[in-house]
């Protein structure tokens, strides 16, 4: 297919999507016409042409099927969150929340949450797609935490949570479990129910002490100290886009699998 012949006020004030690729991560202008010349970019659900101009404000662009964050302006954060700070714009109460440790423009939210007392990986954005991508249930993207809970497991309970537990919503699906020290079990869920991994020990037993999220899908960041944020990568946030879209590899960690932090 030829590409279309553009020459409008309206094309003038719009973009070539080599850039839109370029800048969001795939490479240089070169890489991102033979991405578009093997046709694994779509426009809007049409296969793209190479000379092609979008406006990314409205435009939907998709490599492979994944859709592209194209439009400007868009910020995607990981932060650490610590203990005591609540996933909200705002509290009643007067508590510390997320939104006070990221910058106030442009204005962002969380996806998902955490409760008070969990702390860990969180991203913050202003990327709706992307937000709805993650969270969305039938996606099952991946959560990894670290938990420190009363006693020591023992393979009853183990068994317990890796096949389901009862919970007072409904049982919960299989889960991930492996046990990093005594007392300490790395757990990995796909699953997004309110204060899920504190009710599952719970249930089994072993109520948690303190509770750490340390991945989202492919993402982690040891280097993260509480408080702290940073910008993700095109990469990484195209790598978050392929892992909701059901791409990402599941996890495959076993009982002896290790920690992603340290408690």
């Amino acid at each position: 297919m030829a590409p279309a012949v553009h020459g409008s006020a309206e094309d003038a004030a719009h973009t070539r999507l080599q850039k839109v690729l370029a800048r969001a991560g795939f490479g240089s202008r070169r890489v991102c016409d033979d991405l578009i010349g093997d046709g694994r970019v779509t426009v809007d659900g049409e296969i793209a042409v190479l000379g092609q101009r979008i406006d990314p404000e409205v435009a939907v662009v998709a490599v492979d099927g994944v859709r592209v964050g194209s439009a400007p302006g868009l910020v995607h954060y990981a932060l650490n969150k610590p203990a005591g700070v609540v996933t909200t714009a705002s509290d009643p109460q007067g508590r510390p929340t997320v939104l006070e440790l990221v910058p106030a423009e442009p204005r962002v939210f969380a996806v998902g949450r955490l409760d008070l007392d969990t702390e860990g990986l969180l991203l913050l954005t202003n990327d709706g797609d992307l937000a709805q991508a993650l969270t969305h249930p039938s996606h099952g993207v991946d959560k990894e935490y670290l938990a420190e809970v009363e006693g020591e497991p023992g393979p009853g309970a183990l068994r317990a949570l890796r096949q389901g537990v009862e919970l007072d919503d409904g049982r919960t699906a299989p889960a991930t479990v492996g046990v990093v020290s005594p007392g300490v079990l790395r757990i990995v869920i796909h699953e997004g129910r309110n204060r899920q991994v504190r009710r599952m020990c719970e249930t089994v037993g072993h109520p948690v002490r303190r509770l750490v999220r340390t991945r989202i899908g492919p993402f982690s960041d040891r280097s993260l100290r509480p408080g702290q944020f940073r910008v993700l990568t095109p990469a990484e946030v195209r790598s978050l886009g392929v892992a909701a879209a059901g791409g990402g590899a599941r996890d495959e960690g076993g009982p002896s699998a290790a920690p992603s932090a340290p408690l």
